[in-house]
């Protein structure tokens, strides 16, 4: 008896067995392509930090351990391209971290089993005399100034990454990525003082993908974004949108999409998009080379 496309949709209708085992199937092909893929992203940074790596002659590598998941996933990176004893990670808490941060500092280092450094920066914020941390004449605590005292507080930690670096003959691993180097969002000869950008290439929403796939702790990867550079901060709220909108736009700008139009599609206001386009502007200095005046030199040539 011949069998028609009719007879076997109405067979897979009529029977829920067949249905669900098509479901599975489907899903299962599905998910195994996700991992695939993941699988890829994973070898793909590891090849390029092992690469590289095997071009400087140097003994290892250092990077902050903040417990963000940013610095969680490079950390989890490096010990798979080069091995947890050419890893050192530095915890640089300060008298207003949140405790927690350090925590998950130290639980990445001991699952990675990485030797791991603790440099408290609070007393390099008040020999600095930097507000918060440091009285005026009269004995009051100065107030805290977002832009000077935060940005010299990611300084201090460049600087200590840095020092321990040239100590140990190692590399200086970042950990921005690529919604962060868009925006801007990173301090000059800050956080964003480094050797190399092993997750510069990926949006926010990839590093949370990418870190889930890896193994970093559910806690990290949950953990609302922060800098650490004073109590309560957080990306989302300092740039004023989430990460999963931000990189939804900034994928469409890369693929040359109109903006407003983009912007009405994900239902971003008009504030949040004239927010997004001025932080990309105003901030593009800190991604290219250092300005120098080519037109003077060309006429001493």
């Amino acid at each position: 008896m011949k069998c028609t496309k009719s007879d076997l949709k109405s067979k897979n209708e009529t029977n829920p067995d067949i249905k669900s085992k098509t479901n599975d199937y489907t899903g299962n092909i599905n998910k195994n392509i996700e991992l695939n893929v993941l699988d890829k992203k994973v070898n793909l940074i590891v090849d390029f930090i092992r690469e590289y790596y095997e071009t400087t002659g140097v003994k290892g590598v250092v990077l902050g351990l903040s417990g963000g998941i940013d610095s969680s996933l490079v950390a989890h990176l490096a010990v798979k391209a080069l091995g947890a004893d050419k890893v050192y990670g530095i915890i640089m808490p300060e008298s207003k971290s949140n405790p927690m941060d350090k925590e998950h500092g130290e639980l990445v280092a001991h699952l990675l089993g990485i030797n791991y450094h603790i440099s408290d920066i609070t007393p390099l914020m008040e020999a600095f005399g930097a507000g918060g941390y440091s009285k005026d004449e009269n004995g009051n605590l100065k107030e805290f100034d977002k832009l000077a005292d935060g940005n010299l507080k990611s300084r201090f930690r460049m600087c200590t990454l840095y020092y321990h670096a040239n100590k140990n003959n190692n590399l200086v691993l970042g950990t921005g990525n690529k919604s962060e180097i868009y925006m801007g969002y990173g301090t000059k000869f800050g956080d964003l003082g480094c050797d190399v950008l092993p997750i510069g290439h990926l949006f926010k929403t990839e590093v949370r993908e990418l870190a889930r796939y890896i193994g970093v702790p559910e806690d990290i990867i949950t953990k609302a974004p922060s800098g650490g550079l004073w109590e309560g901060q957080t990306d989302e709220k300092e740039m004023g949108i989430t990460y999963e909108t931000l990189d939804k736009l900034l994928g469409a700008m890369e693929m040359g999409k109109d903006p407003e139009y983009t912007a009405e599609l994900l239902n971003i206001s008009t504030e949040q998009m004239i927010n997004v386009m001025t932080r990309i502007d105003n901030n593009k200095h800190k991604s290219l080379p250092l300005p120098i005046p080519n037109k003077y030199l060309e006429l001493i040539d």
